[in-house]
């Protein structure tokens, strides 16, 4: 038993696998040391004439015959669960592992081990479990827990080693894959009460400054044919002794593109309890605004900016809802270093009268130029800041805190040149983030433009 215990580590290593030749069972070292002194006792009893030795060594013989008369056939099934269901950041995990014995013969003593995401803070995963499984029979570990960041996170591989016939034989490592969970980011609060600078669609909730079948009364005009005789207006059809019908404007859909910028990753995760990195703050705010769009009837698509483009294309719906947080857990900074990418994202990547909301920590001078360029084509684009408040390099020498300040300074230069352009900037807070700047950008929209 102790041979089997002193198995370090219980789950291999990634990318090694045990070998599938062979036999599933092999003798331990308990069974070597078994036939080793029965042999000596048997060998030194008959060389010495000596009787007692020969009975000494009998209750060994006796044993390991009594012990091995049926060995197993087949190896432990190690199965891994997971919680399926709709799990967001700081909810409980039901995950655990099931052992199943096929064999006919009981195991003695089964060692399990697993290993966990650094994100899913699961009892005991830490540590080996040590348990029987009877024959044709199964047991049960429990390891709950709680998932501490979004993401595609894992539990496993997982590995377990059975030991049988009194401990003279034992199993080949058996490992197990990976089990995956969807860990969805928190949904922040959020709500934005302005109007949308342009809504485009047919129908939806947004007002839109073009005529037809909506809630908002643009004016009275004469009747035409094709206008509807509820629309009639007999006030004005009395005092004038002319049909009048009332004029609204038509209530229309909007389409919101979350531009997202993953050139880079600024700061250290936490988890849900802890300090949120640049890519925490853009993967949770891109969540809270899809969902209040969404939830209005607007479309909403998202976009990477970086060298993939992912791009999800604009629908709405609940469905939409779903596909945005999966798309979400794939959000992964871009590890393309200082290499200069061209036209990732040009203007004619978004429509004319989509919202543009970019989610970026304005630290690479490419995510500056891109802002200035969407602006220029007459995209409607609105920045949201995500570079956490206290975020700063690590001090490497006496010059870093001037180094920290220039760099500072230099940010400051680029968001007033950005607002200068006519890109509005604003740090996100949550709910409300995003009114006041929207107020303005429907100003702008409204606003006659010179020819």
């Amino acid at each position: 038993m102790t041979d089997l215990l002193r198995l370090r580590p219980a789950v291999p290593a990634a990318g090694t696998a045990e070998s599938s030749s062979g036999p599933a069972w092999a003798p331990t070292r308990a069974l070597g040391r078994t036939i080793l002194l029965t042999g000596l006792l048997l060998l030194l009893g008959v060389a010495l004439g000596r009787v007692d030795l020969v009975l000494l060594a009998a209750p060994f013989a006796i044993g390991a015959a009594i012990n091995l008369r049926r060995t197993p056939v087949s190896a432990p099934e190690i199965t891994i669960s997971a919680d399926e269901s709709h799990l967001v950041e700081g909810g409980e995990v039901e995950a655990g592992l099931t052992v199943a014995n096929p064999d006919s013969i009981d195991y003695d003593l089964v060692v399990v081990r697993t290993r966990t995401s650094p994100w899913l803070k699961l009892e005991h995963s830490d540590r080996p479990f040590a348990i029987t499984v009877s024959a044709d029979g199964w047991a049960a570990i429990d390891l709950p827990g709680e998932a501490l960041r979004w993401g595609r996170q894992e539990v496993g591989p997982a590995a377990a080693r059975a030991a049988a016939c009194g401990g003279l034989l034992a199993c080949r490592p058996v490992v197990t894959p990976a089990r995956g969970v969807r860990v969805y980011p928190v949904t922040e609060p959020f709500n934005a009460t302005e109007a949308m600078p342009a809504a485009a669609g047919l129908v939806g909730a947004h007002r839109s400054r073009r005529p037809g079948e909506g809630g908002e009364l643009a004016g009275v005009r004469q009747f035409a044919p094709g206008d509807r005789l509820r629309r009639i207006d007999w006030r004005v059809s009395l005092r004038t002794r002319d049909l009048h019908v009332a004029s609204t404007l038509s209530d229309r859909d909007a389409e919101v593109l979350l531009l997202l910028d993953v050139l880079g990753e600024i700061g250290l995760s936490g988890g849900v309890r802890g300090g949120s990195s640049v890519l925490d703050t853009t993967v949770r705010a891109a969540a809270a605004i899809s969902e209040h769009y969404l939830h209005r009837g607007d479309r909403v698509s998202l976009l990477e900016y970086g060298s993939t483009a992912r791009r999800l294309r604009p629908a709405s719906g609940r469905r939409q809802y779903l596909t945005v947080l999966e798309w979400l857990l794939d959000v992964r900074p871009d590890p393309a270093g200082t290499e200069q990418y061209e036209n990732m994202v040009s203007a004619h990547h978004v429509s004319s009268s989509a919202l543009v909301v970019v989610l970026t920590p304005l630290v690479d001078p490419r995510a500056a130029d891109m802002l200035a360029q969407l602006t220029q084509s007459g995209r409607y684009v609105v920045a949201v800041d995500t570079l956490p408040a206290g975020a700063k390099p690590p001090v490497r020498n006496q010059w870093t805190p001037a180094a920290t300040r220039l760099w500072r300074m230099e940010r400051e230069n680029v968001l007033g040149r950005l607002r200068e352009h006519g890109v509005p900037v604003v740090a996100w807070a949550g709910a409300g983030s995003l009114d006041l700047v929207l107020r303005d950008v429907a100003r702008l929209a409204s606003a006659p433009r010179g020819r």
